[in-house]
C-alpha cells in the first residue's frame, strides 16, 4: 500500500469510482472512461480498459459504478440511457459486458450491491422507482416506486439484510423493506432541496444525507428519526462517505465551486476537520481503502488521486482567533489570542496544543480566550423597539412626517422628531401665493431676505404706549398703527401679507418695543428710519446644522449691528412698559435703544419653489447613518418614495442601510416589521428575501405526491380524500385547519364550532388536538 499522494491523468473526467474488497484496485466510470487500475507502491498501473469493443454505444457511458463486494469479478454501472449494465471480469473474450437490464425508463442514478447477498443489486433511477436485481436469474424481481420526481442514491443498510434506505429530489428520505415493495415502512423530509447522496454509518444506527441546500445532516433512524449532526458547507454537497474507524468523521465533495474534499467532524460543523486541496475542479467520488489514513477520488480534471491524511490541511488552524460580537441589550463578547504574559496554566495548555502532531485525529485547539462584558445596568434600548413599531412608511409624506415626528417624541427622541418635521418642511408644496405676491423675490435669488421693519420687533405691547410705537415705526418708515394692533385697516391688510414669511424658527420669550429702557444687555440703533435687512442663505450650513441637531436657535449679534456708540446708559425704569423720558434724541433725529434681551421670532421661513433640497437629505441620511442610526436613514429612505430617485446615494449604500436595518430589527425579534420593510423594499436584493425556501407543498394521503396546482386535489390520483371536512365530509377548497398531531381538519368555521365544546379530534381517533 502507498503510503505518499500520487495520481494520474485519464483521457476524460470520471463520475464514480469503487474498491475491490481487498482494496488493492479501483475502477473509474464516466461518460468517456472506463478503466480498472491497481495500486502498487509509489503508482497507479491500468488492469483493464472496459471500454472496448465494437459498440461503443450508451451502455458504456456512466453516472455509477459498483464493484461486488464478495465476487470480486463482478461490477455494475448506471447507464445514462436507462440501462443497468452487469460486466464479468472473468470472461475470456475482450469485452467483460455480462448482461443489459433495461427496466428503467429514465437514466439510472445509483446502483448498489448488497453487502452479504452478493447476487442482490439495486437501482434507482431519474424515472422514480427502484429496481432490486436478481443476477442469478437475470431479471429485476421487484420494483418500489418512490412517488417522487427522481432517486439520486439508493444504499443497503449495513445493519439490517432486508432494509435499504432511498433519498429523493424533493428531500425526502426513504426507508425500505425488500419484502415489502408496496410501500416504504418509513418516510421523512430531511432538507429543503433536493437530496444527492446518503451513506449508512459503518458502526450506529445513523443515516448522513448531502443535499443541494449546502448541509449534511446525520439521522438516528433507530426509532423514530430525528437529525443529530448538522454540517454547514459552501456549497451544495454531491458525495458523502464516513470515515472508517473514526466513528464523528465524514468526507463530503461540494457540486460546484468549491474543488476541495473535505473531512468532517460531526461534532465541530461550521470548519472541516482536514481538507485535501489536489484537485483542480469539482471533486466527483470519494472511496476509503478500509484504512482511516488513506483513500482515493476522482474529479471533472480527469485525474484520479490517492490521498494520505498526513498530507491535509488544517483550516482550524488558519482560522482567526480573534472576535467581537455585541447583543441588542449592550453585552460585548470578545476572543483573543493569549497573551504572552498569560497565567503559565495557560502557556502550558497552548504548548501542548502546539505540539501536537498534525496528523493526529484532535480538534486543532485555538489559542485564544473569551471575554464577556455586561453593562452594570443592562437595559435594551426601547427607543429602537418604539419607534420601529410606530413608524408610519407609507402613505402621504406630510401624513408620513408628522405621525413619525409624533413617535419619536413619544420615544423620547427628540432630535428625530426635528428631522421628520424638517423633512416634511423641505418636501412641503412651494408657497406659490407667496411668489406672486411679493415682487421682491425672484428665482434668480440665491437668498431669501427677510427684512426686518416686515417682521416686527414686540409683540407684547401696552395699548398705553402707542404714541412711543408711532414714534418709533416714524423713524422706521412706517405708518403708524402696523405693529400695535389697532383698527387700521391697512394695518390689517399689511399684517396679513406679513404673515406669509413669518414661521416659528426662534422660541417665544418677552420682546421689547424699540426706545425703552430696560436692564442693559447690549445696544443697537436704529436711525435714518432704516433698518438693515436679515439674510438668510439657504445654500448655507443653517438648515444642515438643525438636521445634525446642532440646534443653536438664537440669531447672533451681529444681526443687529451698531451704528453709533451709545453715550447715554439711563437707568432701568422701574416697571415696563412705562415711557421713560430719558430716551435719548441725537442731533441727526434717531433714536439710541439700549442694549435689550432681544429675540426674533419668525412664525414661517418661506423657501423659493427652485430650491431642491436633495443635497440636504442626502447629507443627512449619511450622517445618521454614520452615527449608527440605520433606523432613522432607512426610514426615511423608505418614507420618500419616489423622491428617493432623486438622490445621489448609491444604490449598493441603500441596500446596505436596509439590509442593516432588517438585521436589527431581527436581533430584536421584530419579524413582522422586517417583512413590511422587505415588502416595501424597492431593490429585487431585498424585495425577494421573503422569497426564499418559503414554498411549502402539502403532500397528497393516497400518493404522496406534491400538491402543485391546488392543495384540494391531486394531479396524479385525482383524489380529493385528503381535503375532506373531518365534520361535514365536503372538500375544503379554501382555507383548512388541521391537525399537525393527527393530519385530521376541515373548514376553519366547523373546527372553531366543534373545539368550542370538546377537545378530542372529530374523527374520533383520539388525539387531543390544540385548537387556537
Amino acid at each position: 500500500m502507498t503510503s505518499k499522494t500520487v495520481f494520474v491523468t485519464q483521457e476524460g473526467p470520471a463520475n464514480a469510482l469503487a474498491l475491490n474488497k481487498d482494496n488493492t484496485q479501483v475502477v473509474i466510470a464516466g461518460r468517456n472512461v472506463f478503466k480498472i487500475f491497481a495500486l502498487l507502491e509509489d503508482k497507479f498501473e491500468e488492469v483493464c480498459n472496459l471500454r472496448v469493443g465494437k459498440n461503443l454505444n450508451l451502455n458504456f457511458s456512466c453516472n455509477d459504478v459498483a464493484w461486488n463486494l464478495i465476487d470480486d469479478h463482478i461490477l455494475a454501472t448506471a447507464a445514462t440511457n436507462g440501462a443497468v449494465v452487469v460486466w464479468n471480469l472473468n470472461r475470456p473474450s475482450r469485452s467483460k459486458q455480462e448482461h443489459v437490464f433495461i427496466d428503467h425508463k429514465r437514466t439510472v442514478n445509483k446502483v448498489s450491491f448488497h453487502m452479504t447477498e452478493p447476487m442482490w443489486l439495486i437501482s434507482g433511477s431519474q424515472d422514480g422507482t427502484m429496481k432490486c436485481f436478481d443476477l442469478r436469474i437475470k431479471e429485476a424481481t421487484k420494483t418500489f416506486y418512490s412517488n417522487t420526481e427522481s432517486v439520486r442514491d439508493v444504499q443497503f443498510s449495513p445493519h439490517q439484510q432486508y432494509t435499504f434506505a432511498a433519498v429523493s429530489e424533493n428531500g425526502h428520505v426513504q426507508q425500505w423493506d425488500l419484502r415489502k415493495p408496496d410501500r416504504c415502512f418509513q418516510h421523512f423530509t430531511a432538507h429543503s432541496g433536493p437530496i444527492f447522496a446518503c451513506d449508512w454509518h459503518p458502526e450506529a444506527s445513523w443515516l448522513a444525507t448531502a443535499s443541494r441546500d449546502k448541509t449534511i445532516k446525520v439521522w438516528d433512524i433507530s426509532a423514530k428519526p430525528t437529525c443529530e449532526y448538522t454540517i454547514h458547507t459552501i456549497a451544495s454537497v454531491g458525495r458523502i462517505k464516513w470515515r472508517p474507524q473514526r466513528k464523528y468523521h465524514i468526507a463530503s465533495c461540494a457540486l460546484v465551486v468549491d474543488c476541495s474534499i473535505n473531512v468532517w467532524d460531526i461534532r465541530r460543523p461550521y470548519i472541516p476537520f482536514a481538507s485535501f486541496n489536489e484537485h483542480k475542479d469539482v471533486p466527483t467520488g470519494v472511496a476509503w481503502r478500509g484504512d482511516p489514513q488513506y483513500f482515493l477520488s476522482t474529479s471533472r480534471d480527469c485525474t484520479l488521486y490517492h490521498h494520505v491524511f498526513k498530507d491535509a490541511t488544517r483550516p482550524a488552524s488558519k482560522a482567526n482567533p480573534q472576535g467581537i460580537a455585541l447583543n441588542c441589550k449592550g453585552d460585548v463578547a470578545y476572543a483573543c489570542k493569549i497573551s504572552v504574559n498569560a497565567p503559565t496554566t495557560v502557556k502550558q495548555l497552548t504548548s501542548i496544543m502546539r505540539k501536537s502532531p498534525a496528523s493526529n485525529d484532535t480538534f486543532c485547539m485555538a489559542s485564544s480566550m473569551m471575554h464577556r462584558f455586561t453593562e452594570t445596568a443592562p437595559r435594551e434600548p426601547k427607543w429602537f423597539r418604539e419607534c420601529a413599531e410606530g413608524y408610519l412608511l407609507s402613505g402621504r409624506l406630510n401624513d408620513i412626517c408628522d405621525h413619525n415626528a409624533a413617535v419619536a417624541i413619544t420615544a423620547g427622541r427628540n432630535d428625530i422628531s426635528t428631522v421628520w418635521s424638517i423633512t416634511k418642511t423641505l418636501y412641503a408644496n412651494p408657497l406659490g401665493n407667496m411668489l406672486k405676491s411679493s415682487p421682491n423675490i425672484s428665482k434668480d435669488d440665491t437668498v431669501n431676505t427677510l427684512n426686518l421693519a416686515q417682521i416686527g420687533i414686540g409683540s407684547t405691547v401696552d395699548q398705553t404706549n402707542i404714541g412711543h410705537e408711532n414714534d418709533v415705526k416714524s423713524l422706521q418708515g412706517e405708518a403708524p398703527g402696523v405693529i400695535s394692533g389697532g383698527d387700521d385697516e391697512t394695518e390689517t391688510d399689511e399684517m396679513t401679507e406679513n404673515q406669509n414669511f413669518i414661521g416659528p424658527i426662534l422660541p417665544s420669550h418677552r420682546r421689547y418695543l424699540a426706545g425703552h429702557k430696560c436692564q442693559p444687555k447690549g445696544d443697537f440703533f436704529f436711525g435714518d428710519g432704516e433698518l438693515e435687512p436679515i439674510t438668510m442663505d439657504y445654500t448655507s450650513g443653517y438648515i444642515h446644522n438643525l438636521m445634525n441637531h446642532e440646534n443653536d436657535w438664537t440669531l447672533p449679534k451681529e444681526a443687529f449691528p451698531l451704528r453709533h456708540e451709545i453715550q447715554d446708559r439711563s437707568p432701568p425704569p422701574e416697571q415696563f412698559p412705562n415711557h421713560s423720558p430719558d430716551m435719548n434724541d441725537n442731533d441727526s433725529g434717531s433714536v439710541t435703544v439700549e442694549d435689550q434681551p432681544c429675540e426674533l421670532i419668525v412664525t414661517a421661513v418661506p423657501k423659493p419653489s427652485f430650491w431642491d433640497p436633495t443635497q440636504l437629505i442626502e447629507e443627512a441620511l449619511r450622517h445618521h447613518a454614520a452615527i449608527l442610526d440605520v433606523q432613522t436613514s432607512a426610514s426615511i429612505l423608505i418614507a420618500l418614495g419616489e423622491r428617493r430617485k432623486s438622490l445621489n446615494i448609491e444604490a449598493a449604500t441603500q441596500e446596505h442601510w436596509l439590509l442593516e436595518y432588517i438585521d436589527m430589527l431581527g436581533r430584536f425579534k421584530l419579524w413582522e416589521i422586517a417583512t413590511q420593510i422587505i415588502q416595501l423594499a424597492w431593490m429585487p436584493s431585498v424585495s425577494q428575501l421573503n422569497q426564499q425556501s418559503t414554498t411549502i407543498h402539502a403532500c397528497c394521503t393516497t400518493c404522496t405526491k406534491p400538491l402543485q396546482r391546488s392543495a384540494w386535489l391531486c394531479d396524479r390520483c385525482h383524489t380529493s380524500r385528503h381535503a375532506l371536512c373531518s365534520i361535514c365530509h365536503q372538500v375544503v377548497r379554501g382555507v383548512y385547519a388541521w391537525c399537525q398531531g393527527c393530519a385530521h381538519g376541515g373548514h376553519v368555521i366547523h373546527m372553531n364550532e366543534w373545539f368550542e365544546s370538546n377537545r378530542q379530534c372529530p374523527t374520533g381517533c383520539g388525539h387531543i388536538c390544540e385548537f387556537t
